[in-house]
């Protein structure tokens, strides 16, 4: 959307487009108009407003007409529509919004009502020119990054399904040949990291979209380059919610380790992006569960979405211990322990009652890793 926002008002009456002139750009809008429907047609066309203020009885096309007409045309981008009558009857309206009009104001216009309402359909612009704008970036990227295979490998199917479930080097390393298809089911150990922001519901419910997006990207920009720095496989991710797992799809030694400190490292940057949060009202904190086991691994999903998953005890595990931690805290299994116990500092253990586990799980919370002696 462009900045200032242009407005375009459609409306016969000279005198009602005068003052709604002075009261937009008095807001510091640019404002465009047109005296009747058929005008309006071609100065919304002409124009490509970012907000249209359209009257409704109109000589020669009325605005409902105008409005249907808009909506029917597949080439005029999204615009939204603010319905002006100076009746009062119901059915007016009703017909105005199922014609795609997205708000409506009466005559004589009340100009905080008037300046609430054009706030809030130029957020909704906006946010929608950002979905298109991401849109547009994410079909740019997988032209260029397809047009990049293409020219490596003969497989671009199988290419382009493995650059979305790994980190780059991973995937170059199993398209080189140097692991088998991950993409078969198979078995195998590895250790699940369940990462989860504390209050984002809470926070989500009362912010606007914009702060919630903003905070997203943040968190995700955050996470995700640690866990491409340690070479995490990103199973999935569901707003605050992640699960990453290690040893899988390339074996790793040291697969607990690198979970550990991927995570203490993660709590610190969040850490410290969390300070910004609380600065501005915002009340988050990450927690963070580990754990090791066994799980069957490989592609679910259907033809043209696929993705790679983990099933297996030890994912639940991680997500219980991951509901189980605090705001700031990393609650370790006894097996994610048990290799890493000269290494880790830890608090005493305790025992959880956990969800789809019938006994108490013993857990360890991380304070960090023990300073080496000198």
């Amino acid at each position: 959307m462009r900045t200032p926002p242009r407005i375009l008002i459609v409306d016969d009456n000279a005198t009602n487009v005068k003052i709604l002139q002075a009261r937009l750009g008095s807001e510091g809008y640019e404002v465009v108009s047109a005296a009747d429907g058929e005008e309006g047609l071609s100065a919304a066309r002409q124009f490509l407003p970012d907000l249209i203020l359209l009257d409704l009885m109109m000589p020669k096309l009325g605005g409902i007409e105008v409005c249907r007409r808009l909506r029917a045309d597949p080439d005029f981008p999204f615009t939204p529509i603010i319905m002006v009558t100076a009746m009062a009857d119901l059915k007016d309206v009703i017909a105005g919004l199922e014609a795609g009009g997205d708000e409506y104001l009466t005559k004589p216009v009340d100009h905080a009502a008037l300046a609430a309402r054009v706030r809030s359909m130029l957020r909704i612009k906006r946010l929608h020119d950002q979905v298109e704008a991401l849109a547009a970036q994410m079909k740019e990227w997988n032209a260029s990054l397809e047009q990049r295979v293409a020219t490596q490998v003969a497989e671009l199917e199988r290419i382009g399904r493995l650059r979305r479930f790994f980190s780059p080097q991973l995937a170059e390393l199993i398209v080189s040949g140097g692991t088998e298809d991950p993409l078969q089911s198979h078995r195998r150990e590895i250790t699940v990291v369940f990462l989860d922001l504390r209050g984002f519901t809470a926070f989500a419910e009362i912010a606007e979209p914009e702060e919630v997006m903003g905070v997203l990207r943040q968190y995700h920009a955050a996470t995700g380059e640690l866990i491409l720095a340690h070479e995490g496989t990103l199973e999935h991710f569901t707003g605050d919610g992640m699960m990453i797992f290690f040893n899988d799809p390339v074996p790793v030694a040291d697969a607990a380790e690198r979970a550990v400190r991927m995570s203490i490292a993660i709590r610190e940057r969040v850490g410290s992006i969390a300070e910004a949060w609380r600065r501005r009202g915002y009340s988050l904190g990450l927690g963070i569960g580990i754990a090791q086991g066994f799980a069957t691994i490989g592609a679910i999903g259907f033809e043209g979405r696929w993705d790679y998953g983990a099933i297996g005890t030890v994912t639940n595990l991680a997500a219980r211990l991951c509901g189980e931690a605090a705001g700031d805290q990393i609650l370790i299994s006894r097996r994610v322990y048990a290799q890493l116990e000269p290494l880790l500092d830890v608090e005493p253990p305790q025992a959880l009652s956990l969800k789809g586990f019938q006994r108490p799980v013993e857990c360890f919370s991380v304070r960090g890793i023990k300073a080496s002696p000198a």
